[in-house]
């Protein structure tokens, strides 16, 4: 087995960070020396075997001999921390990107993914033979790029899971129909990989595909026990399927957590190799637990590294620090790279950025930032680690409108920010000074201004309109039960509003002038959260605009008609913000003045994390 000085390896996460020709870049390089010094291995995100297998266009490649040369460095520079290095190989069949051209789509069988995706070919004898082929070539271009180890993906709906799943395998020859001949795909790509071969090769798989008719635990343990005989040094054990079950593969915030880790605990008992654990590992607590209770014997951890680089390292006592924590919301490190942007991380603005150093201030300011939510602490924190001289002025409570995030059901995670934000302001010595700032001369003796006033709840002009709740009736003291309630607005804080009044046995009416609800929710998100209002019978009332209110009676027009809503309890208007700078035009020729977060264009958290920190490095 791989020789591995602790049980950490960084699991394997897609970047985006490529040229578009499958090559490795210096943000690659960056990226993971940044988390190489406490860890036992890094696994790079997955490669792509052949260019028309794509999943992102910027996707790294190991499809071409031209890419041995970048793949050397970056196993050069990782092993310069006496950190192990292993390629995670693995065939998309059917998930290859349809949007990306050249791309072809193969499988077990004719059957699309089920969340989208083209329709692929059946894959006769000549095609099986190919695949097996494209890891074979993969293998020994890794064993030359100077890897420690390989890892093959056969699970998470990948094609060899296509093979393994009798969801997805429909086949009635020697590939298909019993559990022997749905693995024999697999099997042959790991005879022919280790027959040119000599490293030592791991297999991820999922312990279970979480759909009633997919792969399921009892043969996966089945499995581990004939990949064990055939040589395997390690399984590696997740969960779902891309195709099936996202919100699984990507261990989003929520779902179930811990689950995973008694699928690999099954495993673990009824073989004698070791067995990774992975799953939504984002703190310490976490490991300890996995650690003491399942007897791991490696831990992979994701995204928690992706929010701090040296999340282990603090595990470890080796740094300083609190961690800065991994909220599984997939937000930056999912959305990012689905929109061509690469990965990044709602709560560290730092990724994708490693290759820009912090630079020191040449000229030391005395700055006030005024206001404390995410993009306010932010600059305050950035500004004091260049060196400047910061207060920050709050009138109310610190963390502004994220302190509302955690309150709908499945969202606990987003609770733990604001606290790591108010706890560095501390660490950094910043001078918090709770009091509202109502005029310019309150700031005569700054050097510069930083204006986080953030925004306040947008409110439409309706005939009747004057009792009314927005977000904050998700506060403890405001949740209504057994009341019908009409929400004006069905983007993301509406949707959060309806979730979390649903527990409550309220009948909920949500309004929305446009077409489509959630429409600026993170994906997984906002499927599970549309399909729960579904089932809890949410009325989503689209293209509909409010015209009147007259009592408990709501007038309004949908599609040229006119409707109406009755015997409404509450009214809750989540229509959007405005951005709020009372100071500014005050401010402007006494002092410099930087506008941030949403007082400067109204965005979410992620943006406000990332603009307090960017316009805090140019002060």
């Amino acid at each position: 087995m791989l020789s591995l000085k602790n049980p950490f390896i960084f699991a394997p996460i897609k970047t985006g960070y490529s040229d578009g020709n499958g090559r490795i870049t210096e943000k690659h390089f960056a990226f993971y020396s940044r988390r190489a010094k406490y860890l036992g291995a890094i696994t790079p995100e997955p490669f792509y075997l052949d260019k028309g297998l794509r999943e992102i266009p910027t996707q790294l490649g190991i499809d071409n001999d031209d890419k041995i040369e970048g793949l050397k460095k970056l196993t050069g520079i990782i092993h310069q921390f006496n950190t192990k290095v292993i390629a995670h190989l693995s065939h998309p069949g059917r998930m290859a990107n349809p949007k990306i051209p050249g791309n072809y789509y193969v499988s077990a069988t004719h059957m699309p993914c089920e969340n989208g995706g083209a329709t692929p070919q059946k894959m006769d004898i000549d095609d099986i033979k190919k695949a097996v082929g494209l890891f074979v070539n993969a293998a020994i271009r890794a064993e030359k790029s100077g890897f420690d180890g390989i890892e093959l993906q056969f699970g998470h709906g990948y094609l060899p899971a296509q093979f393994i799943s009798p969801f997805v395998n429909n086949r009635n020859d020697e590939y298909g129909g019993s559990f022997e001949n749905r693995i024999k795909f697999s099997l042959e790509i790991l005879r022919a990989l280790k027959e040119v071969t000599n490293i030592p090769v791991i297999i991820r798989i999922s312990g279970d595909e979480m759909i009633p008719e997919g792969i399921k635990l009892p043969e996966m343990i089945d499995f581990s026990k004939i990949l064990e005989k055939k040589g395997v040094q390690a399984i590696h054990v997740s969960a779902g399927s891309v195709c099936s079950t996202p919100p699984w593969y990507f261990q989003h915030m929520f779902i179930e957590k811990g689950k995973i880790w008694e699928f690999a605990k099954a495993i673990k008992n009824n073989v004698d190799i070791p067995v990774i654990f992975v799953g939504r590992i984002n703190k310490t607590d976490d490991i300890e637990r996995i650690k003491n209770d399942y007897a791991a014997d490696y831990i992979a951890i994701g995204r928690a590294l992706v929010a701090d680089p040296d999340f282990i390292g603090k595990y470890l006592a080796k740094v300083k620090g609190q961690i800065r924590p991994c909220l599984a919301c997939e937000q930056g490190c999912l959305g990012g790279v689905r929109a061509g942007q690469g990965l990044k991380c709602l709560v560290n603005p730092e990724v994708g950025k490693e290759t820009e150093a912090l630079k020191p201030a040449q000229t030391i300011k005395k700055c006030a930032v005024i206001g404390g939510g995410l993009a306010g602490m932010q600059a305050c924190i950035t500004l004091k680690r260049r060196g400047h001289m910061v207060d920050l002025y709050e009138k109310d409570k610190l963390g502004g409108q994220f302190n509302l995030a955690h309150l709908t059901p499945h969202k606990k995670s987003m609770a733990r920010l604001v606290p790591y934000f108010i706890n560095e302001l501390k660490t950094n010595k910043i001078n918090t000074i709770f009091k509202e700032v109502t005029n310019s001369d309150m700031l005569s003796k700054y050097d510069c201004v930083v204006l986080a006033t953030g925004s306040k709840p947008a409110v439409p002009r309706i005939e009747g309109l004057d009792k009314y709740y927005w977000a904050d009736i998700m506060l403890e003291k405001n949740l209504p039960s057994d009341k019908k309630v009409l929400i004006i607005g069905g983007g993301l804080v509406g949707v959060d509003i309806a979730t979390a009044l649903i527990p409550r046995n309220n009948q909920i009416i949500i309004a929305e002038l446009l077409a489509d609800f959630a429409r600026d929710m993170e994906m997984i998100a906002r499927e599970i959260s549309l399909r729960q209002m579904n089932e809890k019978k949410v009325i989503f009332s689209d293209h509909t605009n409010i015209k009147r209110i007259d009592g408990k009676t709501v007038y309004a027009e949908r599609n040229n008609e006119l409707i109406q809503f009755d015997n409404i309890d509450i009214i809750v208007i989540s229509v959007g913000t405005q951005s709020y700078t009372p100071l500014k035009n005050e401010l402007n020729n006494s002092v410099p003045v930087y506008v941030i977060g949403d007082a400067k264009n109204i965005g979410n958290a992620q943006g406000a994390i990332s603009d307090g920190y960017e316009s805090a490095k140019e002060i």
